[in-house]
């Protein structure tokens, strides 16, 4: 049971970590910021991360975000990877801190219920089979560094591997592509972004290789990548019948940054970029859409204002309702629940969206709350 410090609320959605209900994220944000990002700063610490985004004014500027952190010598940025090298910022460009590992189709994606691999679309052009590509795997490539500081982070244990690096050359990577069938590759983690040169430079050559074989290239993302790097990203998957995974997971900037330690304005630019490219090749879908729904965070107003923005680029969009388990700092919340999924899933129905989909349901909580 939490206590918001401000209005005195209290209940089991209210996380005592991070002190403050969703109300009072939104009204007192600019009061209340610099005790939030001490709390991202103290969750970074016992991994060596930078404890807030990098801005030394003696630095050079890495382009890679919307984070633009300036890295001086031998410093890293906020990801932990990019890092200031006798002058130029480099790391995560010719090898890639990453695992990467075989999962057979259909896998359990964000993208499962409308991709290729999971159901066919866009056969026979983009998919093996008219269904499920029984026969095919996807190569899972999870790269150990992020741009965001989540603190529900699902999958934090990344984080690890900033202490026990797994470096993958670039065709190392191509070559584990070649040695089953493999149909699509997707790079997620942590996030692509802090090392998406040695994604980039992974997937073309990949695709100059494959000669007639279908190989789909798919990133899951936070978003908040350079707008012109986002372009080349685009240029691979549209040709390649691939997507991409936009993770929106806040609308409002406050509870955003709140949550993630990182404005989410480029990551909404970047998603209404893509949207307007989406047309250009409906099936299979190429921008997906999903929101974590963290209890008493990540409510229905929100979700309410994120399906509007989707629906007003295109209701054809894909989105995904994921279900929230308590994980990394955010441990004392509960478990998303029923109601709260079907209220969101109602509220999407309600602003024009076409596609959309309750994920991780075995994760869901027995409560209506």
């Amino acid at each position: 049971m939490g206590k918001c410090k401000i209005c005195g609320k209290e209940g089991v959605n209210i996380s005592n970590v991070l002190g403050y209900c969703y109300q009072c994220l939104r009204d007192y944000w600019d009061s209340i910021k610099e005790e939030i990002f001490s709390l991202h700063a103290a969750s970074r610490q016992s991994f060596g991360l930078p404890p807030y985004v990098t801005k030394n004014p003696k630095g050079i500027q890495c382009r890679l975000c919307v984070n633009k952190c300036v890295i001086s010598s031998q410093e890293v940025g906020y990801c932990g990877i990019r890092k200031n090298i006798n002058g130029k910022i480099g790391g995560g460009t010719i090898k890639g801190n990453l695992h990467f590992y075989y999962d057979p189709l259909p896998t359990n994606c964000v993208a499962d219920w409308v991709c290729p691999g999971g159901t066919g679309s866009g056969y026979p052009q983009y998919a093996y089979t008219k269904g499920p590509e029984l026969e095919y795997y996807n190569l899972a490539v999870f790269y150990q560094a992020c741009n965001f500081n989540c603190l529900y982070c699902q999958n934090w244990s990344f984080k690890e591997g900033f202490r026990h690096p797994h470096w993958v050359s670039i065709n190392e990577l191509v070559e584990a592509c070649f040695k089953k069938n493999v149909s699509c590759v997707c790079y997620f983690g942590g996030d692509p972004t802090p090392q998406i040169i040695h994604a980039l430079a992974v997937s073309r050559k990949i695709l100059k290789r494959k000669d007639k074989s279908i190989i789909r290239i798919c990133w899951e993302t936070n978003g908040a990548v350079n707008p012109k790097i986002l372009k080349q990203m685009a240029k691979i998957s549209l040709a390649s019948g691939g997507c991409i995974k936009f993770d929106l997971k806040a609308w409002h900037e406050g509870v955003h940054k709140a949550l993630c330690g990182v404005s989410n304005r480029q990551t909404l630019e970047n998603f209404a970029w893509l949207a307007s490219l989406s047309k250009k090749r409906p099936s299979p879908p190429f921008l997906i859409a999903s929101t974590l729904l963290v209890p008493g965070y990540v409510d229905v107003e929100e979700v309410r204002k994120i399906t509007h923005f989707i629906a007003q680029l295109d209701s054809n969009i894909p989105y995904s309702l994921l279900a929230f388990y308590p994980s990394f700092v955010l441990r004392d919340l509960p478990t998303t629940s029923f109601s709260h999924a079907e209220r969101c899933m109602e509220v999407a129905k309600q602003a024009g969206l076409k596609r959309i989909k309750i994920g991780n349901q075995h994760l869901l909580g027995n409560a209506y709350t």
